[in-house]
């Protein structure tokens, strides 16, 4: 396998885990609490919460982040995904999509 071939099924897979993340969250949003930070902190139950942090995990090894906790590596994780996603933070998940 060449290295560009490499590069696009990785393109890909990080693509799927962005929108895979950004579907379970909508799913969980509503209702979702709005913190005195303006957050949107959003409850995702089991076992949907199992596949999202093993997905931020990945994510926050692949993307190389760092942090003083585990909870500020998934949080800065969580933050490229939902760039990956296409999502601001104005969007409400993009629930029009």
């Amino acid at each position: 396998m060449i290295a560009a071939e490499r590069f696009e099924r990785a393109a890909v897979l990080g693509v799927a885990v962005a929108e895979e993340t950004r579907r379970l969250l909508r799913l969980h949003l509503t209702p979702a609490a709005v913190g005195d930070d303006g957050k949107v902190v959003v409850d995702v139950p089991y076992p949907d919460a199992a596949v999202v942090t093993a997905l931020l995990d990945v994510a926050a090894d692949c993307f190389g982040e760092r942090g003083d906790s585990v909870e500020e590596v998934r949080q800065a994780a969580l933050r490229t995904l939902l760039q990956l996603a296409d999502l601001d933070d104005t969007s409400r998940l993009n629930a029009s999509r």
